[in-house]
């Protein structure tokens, strides 16, 4: 799991590592929360969730700035969290209500934000990668030093619209980020049997494309790692691909039993890895804040997650006429 090319973590301020405690918790208890709702039968069809993953994105969120684009897979409750969306509104789109982001209709792979640059996450495997290079291209095009963060699996990576779009991201100089977070598993296959190369970032280089690897379980290394892409995007050398190394303690959807792996390999990485015990550690140790100031912030970020589930039982299904919103033609 240790990175091939760890990045240089930066200084950080008490104030930066309260605040990466408090979003990789508001990720992690919101996902639990989904995960009930769905037992409950309260949300339908497939539900992916983000526990384990959470230092990638708020990781990369820190190396953003307000312009910058984001677009994912299904597995992107986190994204939008760590991106500004309402808690409300994100478990009110799961729950199929109105008042969600998509009014209802769309759940986790079809809600966007055009406030928070959020352009969706997409249930056809590996196709927001050519979608993030088109972002990129507006802002080419544009003339701003806008940066999008085009995030995919392990699993995604052996898709060819990847390498197609890895060639006209390269020839365009596009400001492009793609973000390989490398969970190992991809749907429920290892990645060391389903490609022989497994050393994804390294891809790019056939097409000219500078990227590394880095542990996607430090919230530390992804910021510093996100920094260095980042500069490199708005300078003009166009794309950049990051493989975070990280690693998600559920199965791939609700419904994954996810017997290809043991339960003692999931604890072993719980207990030694886990990405918010270590800034939790962090805070501690180094005297930035004590147990009760943690068990406040726990509680307060327990109170949101459970406003957004009320918020989401309370609010009405859409009505019908909404069939015929929203639609081309």
């Amino acid at each position: 799991m240790a990175a091939k090319k760890p990045a240089d973590k930066p200084n950080i301020s008490k104030e930066e590592l309260l605040k990466f405690y408090r979003e990789m918790l508001l990720i992690r208890r919101f996902e639990e929360k989904a995960g009930q709702l769905y037992g409950m039968g309260l949300i339908g069809g497939f539900c992916h969730l983000y526990i384990g993953q959470e230092a990638v994105v708020v990781g990369l969120e820190a190396a953003a700035k307000e312009g910058d684009k984001r677009i994912t897979s299904y597995r992107d409750h986190g994204h939008m969290l760590a991106c500004g969306m309402d808690p409300k509104g994100v478990m009110a789109e799961l729950t199929g209500r109105i008042g969600g982001y998509s009014k209802g209709k769309g759940g986790s792979m079809h809600m966007f934000s055009k406030e928070r640059h959020f352009y969706g996450g997409h249930g056809i495997v590996g196709a927001q990668v050519p979608l993030g290079a088109g972002l990129a291209f507006a802002d080419k095009y544009l003339g701003n030093d806008n940066v999008t963060f085009t995030y995919f699996g392990d699993g995604a990576a052996n898709q060819g619209q990847v390498y197609e779009t890895y060639n006209m991201a390269e020839l365009w100089d596009l400001p492009v980020i793609f973000v390989i977070e490398n969970n190992q598993y991809a749907m429920g296959t290892s990645v060391k049997r389903a490609t022989k190369s497994t050393t994804l970032y390294e891809r790019g280089v056939a097409y000219g494309i500078p990227g590394e690897q880095v542990d996607g379980m430090d919230v530390l290394a992804v910021k510093a790692a996100g920094e260095k892409a980042v500069a490199h995007c708005r300078a003009g050398k166009g794309p950049y691909i990051l493989e975070m190394m990280t690693y998600r303690y559920r199965g791939h959807s609700m419904s994954d039993p996810a017997k290809y792996r043991t339960r003692e390999e999931v604890q072993k990485m719980r207990d030694e890895r886990d990405a918010i015990e270590h800034v939790r550690d962090l805070l501690l140790n180094g005297g930035h804040a004590s147990a009760d100031d943690l068990k406040a912030i726990d509680r307060e970020i327990k109170d949101i997650v459970n406003d957004s589930a009320e918020f989401s039982k309370e609010s009405p299904e859409p009505p019908v006429e909404e069939l015929w919103t929203d639609i081309y033609a």
